[in-house]
């Protein structure tokens, strides 16, 4: 039998002994087994089964270091923030994220409902799969985990003791180098594609004006307290079944602008739609899921502020909140930050050293390089052009007019 007194990494055997002795969930005569099956940047997470009855969990651990690289130390804390944002999301959008059972502050691993009926929403569109729920499911939680978490609706004082709360010092540096500062100097850390160096270099590296952009949302991310945040809401951290879309992975969360989350969820929407335009046969089967796409990304701008809008009619508490005018302005300025983030999310994973399989797996190299041309020319655009992002229809022209000059 372990000893879960004292931290340490875990493996699969010692999450088998964490599962039957520090937990009140499988039967003593259960049959377990395990495997990890954490793919991302920073965790581990097993998957642990009574191979008897098929219940199951999930046994999520943060590691003193993020597996993307040992030069980047995070705290283990995030695990605490996880499971408690989680517990907050859970009452705020019910059936949006996965249940928790347990937080484990020793081990720092938190213990939560198995999705394992879903799938990961980057490999379904890589398989180019269609949800036409998504929209729907995702904008709900969005509305309510922003607004309901803003000074708009909360009592001022409870919010400010949230803002302390969910501080996320390690993995906002994260955020900070690898969104912000990175991906826009030739970093020595950046993992640039050969055929695409010389053109972020002219158009990226060399702009002055854009860089001048990214100076000014880096220091409103790092001083813009409006929601809690998910913090990384893309395709990898969304499960998706037919009827169902369940996020999780909110390690990432603390008080930051409400549009960083909506604008993650429209560049990763987009990275599929690249993919399809490069690896996609011609034909109608194409032409469905682009169209699907396309209507997916044009969806959740739109329904966002419609959501967003009633929402606000409902639970606006501060009394300034109602002046004739205010919702439009504060609705303007989070639309501003969904294009820019957008706009950031598609160059850093483009020119930074996190990627996105969407683009990374187009094994033709040319239509590679067309892809992350296409990612630098839009993300381009949308950051200088973020004022004037207000509809899904204009994200749409931009898109188009994309694919084209590529």
């Amino acid at each position: 039998m372990g000893d879960f007194s004292t931290y340490f990494t875990m493996k699969e055997s010692d999450a088998i002994d964490y599962s039957a002795t520090q937990l009140d969930i499988f039967d003593q005569a259960a049959e377990l087994a395990c495997t990890e099956i954490g793919d991302g940047n920073l965790n581990f997470v097993f998957r642990v089964w009574d191979q008897k009855s098929g219940k199951s969990i999930i046994v999520k651990q943060a590691g003193p270091v993020a597996r993307i690289s040992s030069d980047i130390a995070v705290s283990t804390d995030r695990n605490r923030i996880e499971s408690e944002i989680l517990a907050i999301q859970y009452e705020l959008a019910p059936g949006s994220v996965p249940q928790i059972y347990k937080f484990d502050s020793v081990m720092n691993c938190c213990v939560m409902e198995d999705l394992s009926d879903h799938v990961i929403m980057r490999k379904a569109l890589m398989e180019h799969k269609q949800f036409p729920l998504f929209a729907d499911h995702i904008t709900t939680f969005l509305v309510s985990t922003l607004l309901l978490t803003s000074d708009v609706v909360m009592n001022h004082k409870e919010k400010k003791d949230l803002v302390k709360r969910f501080i996320n010092q390690d993995l906002c540096e994260i955020t900070e180098d690898l969104v912000y500062t990175e991906p826009f100097y030739d970093c020595s850390r950046n993992d640039v594609f050969g055929l695409t160096r010389a053109f972020a270099e002219e158009h990226i590296w060399n702009d002055k004006a854009l860089l001048l952009e990214t100076a000014k949302l880096k220091f409103e991310f790092m001083t813009h307290a409006q929601s809690l945040i998910h913090g990384d809401l893309h395709t990898g951290s969304i499960f998706v079944k037919e009827d169902s879309t369940k996020i999780f992975d909110p390690e990432f969360a603390f008080y930051g602008p409400a549009g960083y989350d909506i604008g993650n969820v429209i560049a990763n929407l987009i990275f599929a739609y690249i993919n399809a335009e490069m690896t996609m046969g011609a034909g109608p089967v194409k032409d469905k899921h682009i169209a699907w796409l396309l209507e997916t990304i044009q969806s959740v701008i739109d329904l966002f502020q419609d959501k967003w809008n009633k929402l606000w009619d409902e639970k606006a508490a501060d009394r300034v909140a109602r002046f004739q005018g205010f919702k439009s302005f504060y609705l303007d300025n989070v639309l501003k930050d969904t294009a820019a983030v957008a706009g950031l999310e598609m160059i850093r994973r483009t020119l930074g050293l996190a990627h996105v399989k969407d683009v990374t797996s187009i094994a033709d190299e040319s239509r590679r390089a067309q892809a992350e041309k296409f990612c630098l020319i839009v993300g381009k655009r949308f950051i200088m052009e973020r004022e004037q992002l207000t509809t899904g229809a204009k994200y749409l022209e931009i898109l188009k007019a994309g694919v084209q000059h590529v």
